[in-house]
């Protein structure tokens, strides 16, 4: 909401109106005609002062753009090309994703990443080894939306590895392991078959 409506709205329903009309004995007299005299999306009248445009953000550049234009299903279709291997993916842990899930990724203070132990009711802890149906699901949120203070910045090498290492200490991987696109999609997750059809929306997938 512009900050401008936000000031209209506390003003109008301040003096006892309804929103978008004027208060008991108001006049209307001098009210502006001119194309600054516009209303915002919920219909509140903006003052004639108020400008075309804010300048909040920046122009999304083709560069920008590229950042999240990744769309991985879970059979692996998507994903890009590259690897990772466990060892790799450690050093990409301690750099970018420790800070928000500990050492181990059990420590937090984010969502615990790590754990076997199985679950059954809310609130169990859910993590990337008892509760996530597909690996390559995995990928496509970390790629998009991780690290937080930076999403988006992980190349898919680095994406392959650290998913690779976190696999690893959810006992999925072996130490030795490489990840790429064709391993990924092969990977049976632990809580895969937890996961069942919904044939009230023609297959989407529940628990």
């Amino acid at each position: 909401m512009r900050p401008a409506a936000a000031f209209m709205l506390v003003a109008v329903w301040g003096c006892g109106g309804e929103p978008g009309e004027p208060t008991a004995g108001a006049s209307t007299e001098g009210t502006p005609t001119s194309s600054a005299d516009v209303t915002d999306a919920a219909g509140f009248a903006l003052p004639p002062q108020a400008p075309d445009r804010f300048g909040f953000g920046n122009e999304a550049s083709a560069e920008r753009v590229a950042l999240w234009d990744l769309d991985v299903k879970p059979d692996g279709e998507g994903l890009p090309p590259g690897s990772g291997s466990v060892s790799e993916g450690e050093q990409v842990y301690q750099a970018t994703c420790v800070a928000c899930h500990g050492p181990t990724g059990t420590e937090g203070p984010n969502d615990r990443l790590v754990g076997t132990e199985p679950w059954d009711e809310w609130p169990t802890t859910r993590t990337i080894g008892n509760y996530w149906p597909y690996a390559t699901t995995v990928f496509d949120y970390v790629h998009k939306a991780m690290p937080q203070n930076a999403p988006g910045s992980l190349s898919s090498e680095q994406t392959y590895a650290v998913i690779a290492y976190l696999l690893h200490l959810n006992e999925i991987l072996p130490a030795d392991a490489v990840l790429d696109a064709a391993r990924l999609a092969a990977i049976a997750m632990p809580a895969r078959d937890r996961f069942v059809p919904d044939d009230r929306r023609g297959g989407a997938e529940i628990r």
